[in-house]
């Protein structure tokens, strides 16, 4: 057995997300990483006199944060949908393109005649390039296979991300994403077939999480309930794409099944945060999607920062409604657009983000957290919100190792 590795990573602008004060913030700060989980947290002056280490590196005062969390994507998918984005511009509206034919359907179809190899191939460089902006954790979604081996083999592809890359992958089981063209017309049949295929994907170790969407041009309430109702057999909690394009109540029954997180939510209403609030249940919010698809119904971020649900922030990368990789880019996004402050937007990446996943140990700088953390060219933390197009991310640590920085190379499609 090999001894942990000690660290001391010392003379840090530290935003530890952690205790009661703005950001948690400490402007000489020092963190000892013990093999993967943070030993100590503090100003430097308070290093606790002969700490036994292995080795210390010096920051000379950068930026130093948790490590990101992209808690919304669907990065395993083949092809592209440009096209589709010059027909919005023309005129036509996402539900329209959906109901032609289009929309989900036309990544389906991509995605089922790609190789389990091609879809690692296409999915790698776009992990790397969130990875590349401080990103140790992301959330992957199936949805694109819509038969059971083909989301078997997309959750695999996702499983396979989390073993070959220096990242934590979870995965989510959407199947309940569209209704495929061989169940045309028969979507209760669908539906029976989604809530099918769950025990196998769980005994086989494929799944984290059981997502559906509820909306007009996805699935009804009454369906969206029976595939959590197979989620809570399975001991699987659930979170749902809800309210996006109008109020379906989803987020209200999401929250009854003590949902993780409502994600999109611009046509939430006020019985769906009083719900959530109940539950604890994260409102996960995607200016992505919002910009993308030229929204104006803006979610109720008033509402929920009143009631005191909580606010994450993912890129919901996927190729037809929020093609971005830049996690840093939401951050701004989330400021323009929604309003969301600085520090609830950086939030939403981190401690936040992490809670709607399910994890406790991450997300902050705290002693016995995972030793996740990013290394910034900024003075400050509002800085990332405020550049754009712009990454500063210097250095990376992942469950204690430093990685190389991560360059994504080649196409992205």
């Amino acid at each position: 057995m090999t001894t942990a590795q000690r660290t001391l990573w010392r003379h840090a602008r530290l935003a530890t997300l952690h205790g009661s004060t703005p950001w948690g913030w400490l402007d000489d700060g020092a963190l000892l990483v013990d093999g993967e989980r943070l030993a100590w947290v503090g100003r430097d002056d308070d290093v606790p006199a002969g700490s036994a280490v292995d080795a210390e590196v010096d920051l000379a005062g950068a930026l130093v944060t948790p490590g990101l969390i992209d808690a919304h994507t669907h990065l395993v998918y083949a092809g592209e949908r440009a096209g589709e984005f010059e027909q919005r511009l023309q005129g036509a509206s996402y539900e329209q393109i959906a109901r032609a034919g289009g929309g989900i359907q036309r990544t389906v179809a991509a995605t089922r005649a790609a190789s389990d190899d091609s879809l690692f191939a296409l999915a790698a460089p776009r992990a790397r390039a969130l990875m590349a902006e401080g990103v140790t954790t992301i959330e992957v979604k199936s949805g694109y296979g819509l038969a059971a081996d083909h989301e078997a083999r997309c959750l695999g592809v996702a499983r396979r991300l989390g073993r070959e890359l220096p990242l934590a992958v979870r995965t989510t089981s959407l199947g309940a994403h569209a209704l495929p063209p061989e169940f045309a017309g028969r979507a209760d049949d669908y539906i029976d077939a989604v809530c099918g295929w769950l025990p196998a994907q769980a005994s086989a170790g494929l799944v984290d999480a059981v997502d559906g969407f509820c909306d007009t041009i996805g699935f009804t309430p009454a369906q969206t309930r029976r595939v959590f109702d197979a989620a809570r057999a399975l001991e699987l909690p659930v979170k749902l794409h809800a309210e996006q394009l109008s109020n379906q109540e989803g987020a209200a029954l999401a929250a009854g099944y003590g949902a993780l997180s409502c994600d999109h939510l611009e046509h939430l209403s006020a019985s769906g945060i009083a719900a959530m609030r109940q539950a604890g249940t994260v409102a996960l919010l995607l200016p992505g999607a919002y910009y993308f698809l030229r929204d104006t119904t803006l979610p109720p971020v008033a509402a929920l920062r009143e009631a005191g649900v909580p606010m994450a922030i993912a890129t919901d990368h996927n190729p037809g409604s929020s093609p971005t990789l830049s996690l840093l880019l939401m951050l701004n996004m989330a400021c323009t657009l929604f309003r969301l402050t600085p520090e609830e937007a950086f939030r939403g990446v981190t401690i936040q983000a992490a809670r709607a996943l399910g994890l406790a140990d991450r997300g902050t700088l705290a002693v016995g957290q995972r030793a996740d953390f990013a290394v910034f060219d900024a003075e400050h933390p509002r800085e990332l919100a405020y550049r754009f197009g712009h990454n500063p991310c210097r250095r990376v640590v992942f469950a204690g190792q430093e990685r190389a920085r991560c360059i994504a190379p080649g196409s992205l499609a």
